[in-house]
């Protein structure tokens, strides 16, 4: 088992509220995103298990969305947009610099396991682009500076 008793409360508490079992699916994935960082297919089956849902529908639904990583992710998940809006103010040139500085390609976590680099679809704002998402967190209006800043501001909490 990976989740814990308490993941698996909260799963069942979230799936309580709805009238058809697939609606608790999204909400049992970010219990379940929340306690282990990543998903997999053992997670899939515990879920399935929780609500009752075949786990290959648990899974359809985790693959559809890049809010949920497929394997383990440094501490901070670094996702910039790559949208068009994004890219045709600099998105591209953002990820390139952020990959020159942390020493990483796309898809990869630093050595020390503090930053993993991803490029996502969309993050929705456009009107403030280009952006990134920090785990939870969202940044806006990149410049290479505030990327400094927000890499030396995580460097110190870690």
């Amino acid at each position: 088992m990976i989740l814990t008793e308490e993941s698996i409360q909260k799963i069942k508490e979230k799936a309580a509220r709805y009238p058809h079992r697939k609606s608790a699916i999204l909400p049992a994935l970010t219990v379940a995103y929340r306690q282990v960082g990543h998903l997999n297919d053992e997670i899939y089956r515990e879920i399935g298990r929780v609500i009752n849902i075949p786990p290959v529908e648990i899974a359809e639904a985790a693959t559809f969305y890049t809010m949920f990583p497929k394997k383990p992710v440094g501490k901070y998940l670094l996702q910039v947009c790559h949208n068009l809006s994004c890219a045709l103010v600099g998105a591209d040139s953002m990820i390139t610099y952020l990959e020159d500085k942390l020493g990483i390609k796309k898809g990869e976590t630093t050595d020390d396991g503090l930053f993993t680099l991803i490029s996502v679809e969309c993050l929705g704002s456009c009107a403030t682009a280009p952006m990134i998402q920090i785990n939870h967190d969202f940044h806006e209006n990149l410049t290479r500076e505030k990327l400094d800043k927000l890499l030396e501001e995580l460097r110190a909490k870690a």
